[in-house]
């Protein structure tokens, strides 16, 4: 019980408190920021957000609060402009959050900031999120590529491609990540779940069942059988297209195939049982082409 109280909180719950917080903090701690005190970068690349995944973020923050912090930096005395994590931010007002958690940092300290992460990534203690939310910081504010960041924290690439794909679990897989529900093999395989239902699900059961890594794959595998798509039966012709099958199997003597789609792109197939059928067809091709 005293776990789900926890990842009930969001990640305020895996932070100080925030009423103890009084300023803002060194750019590798966390802080509370009012969002009123916040706004937007005007030289954001993206313009456009989609309506109905900021709906769903919104309504997962609504429930287990915001996982990965926003990276802001300041402007002035009480104000601060989004570095990393717009997205986050528009949702968190959507979902009527009146503070947000945010690293807060000069914009000109790249060089510390990268010497502070890759020092703190070397850290034994820290968890897989906390891990991945280093090397995403590392990405968005010092413009490093992945092969950048593995050179850095002396990681092969996929390893660093490992965590920073658990930045896209659901809020709760991840805060389970972070209170150590799941260990870093059971995310990685609960990921390869197309459907964040399903994630949700797996990750509940293996909870619930205490899984190990071994029978949360298996479970995954029975997963991908189940939901394996059948193949589209093929739309049989209409119409003058029944016809024209049918003068076409009587003119080459075989039952001949033919498809087409609703805006009339299709195809048509000679089929042959043998090599003497295959002369035949060509012979018959080269009649009619004299």
């Amino acid at each position: 019980m005293g776990k789900k109280s926890v990842l009930g909180r969001g990640l305020g719950a895996l932070i100080e408190n925030p009423d103890e917080v009084r300023r803002p903090r060194p750019a590798a701690s966390i802080n509370e920021i009012d969002i009123v005190q916040i706004e937007a970068n005007p030289w954001q690349p993206r313009s456009t957000f989609d309506e109905e995944r900021l709906g769903e973020l919104a309504a997962s923050i609504k429930s287990v609060g915001i996982v990965q912090p926003l990276t802001l930096r300041i402007i002035s005395e009480d104000q601060y402009q989004i570095i990393a994590g717009e997205r986050r931010f528009r949702a968190a007002k959507l979902a009527g959050l009146t503070k947000v958690p945010a690293y807060v940092r000069d914009a000109e300290d790249d060089l510390m900031l990268e010497m502070a992460l890759v020092e703190n990534i070397q850290r034994e203690d820290l968890d897989p999120i906390e891990v991945a939310i280093s090397y995403q910081r590392l990405i968005d504010e010092c413009s490093l590529t992945q092969e950048d960041l593995s050179d850095r924290v002396g990681k092969k690439r996929s390893t660093v491609a490992n965590y920073l794909r658990l930045l896209k679990l659901p809020a709760e897989i991840q805060l389970g990540l972070r209170a150590r529900q799941i260990s870093m093999g059971h995310a990685r395989a609960i990921i390869s779940v197309e459907s964040s239902d399903k994630q949700i699900s797996i990750f509940n059961e293996t909870v619930e069942q205490d899984y190990s890594v071994r029978k949360v794959e298996e479970l995954v595998r029975d997963i991908d059988k189940r939901v394996e798509p059948k193949a589209k039966a093929k739309k049989e012709p209409v119409g003058e297209y029944v016809e024209l099958r049918k003068h076409l199997s009587e003119f080459f003597k075989t039952d001949i195939g033919f498809s087409r789609d609703d805006k009339g792109k299709g195809k048509i197939v000679i089929p042959f049982r043998s090599d003497d059928e295959l002369e035949q067809i060509v012979s018959i091709l080269d009649r009619a082409k004299s």
